[in-house]
């Protein structure tokens, strides 16, 4: 079973390595892992997916709560929450027919071209990661060249907050 596990922590030196050591130790797969600041100052919001049994989520959750920069821990469950992913995509380009044919259908799936060159577009796109990896087969046939993905962020739908 697949879990978005949003975690709040103190902005310190090693929380992250601390954390997906810990995953590793009890052997949870980390699908992706994506950390940055959050609304408050001195606090880091790190999302992370993974893959594994209900009851070692627990365990794990359990430990993560005991670490001591850990603020709080949460499984967000995807009927609850609101995910998003981004990708930046380089795509070939052969000609100019070529070019404007990607670019036309970047637009009908509200991407962005954000690099431009003779022989490649560079393609920011957003969406859950289904939506991406939809877009992401529609491109292929034009010659991906590259791509970089952040993994999920997830919040709760709603007021609803993983720390008041």
């Amino acid at each position: 079973m697949k879990h978005t596990i949003a975690i709040l922590v103190k902005d310190t030196p090693g929380v992250l390595a601390r954390i997906s050591s810990l995953f590793n130790r009890r052997q949870f797969n980390i699908e992706s892992i994506a950390a940055g600041h959050s609304e408050k100052k001195g606090i880091t919001r790190i999302t992370i997916v993974a893959q594994g049994e209900a009851g070692i989520l627990e365990q794990i959750t359990k430990q993560l709560n005991k670490l001591v920069d850990v603020l709080k821990v949460r499984d967000l469950p995807r009927e609850k929450s609101v995910e998003r992913e981004l990708a930046l995509i380089k795509v070939q380009t052969k000609s100019t027919d070529q070019r404007t044919e990607i670019m036309q259908l970047v637009e009908a799936f509200r991407g962005h071209i954000i690099d431009i060159d003779k022989q490649a577009l560079t393609i920011e796109i957003t969406g859950t990661q289904e939506k991406i990896n939809a877009k992401l087969k529609l491109l292929d046939s034009f010659g991906i060249l590259e791509i970089s993905r952040t993994g999920k962020i997830a919040l709760y739908r709603g007021a609803d907050r993983i720390l008041n």
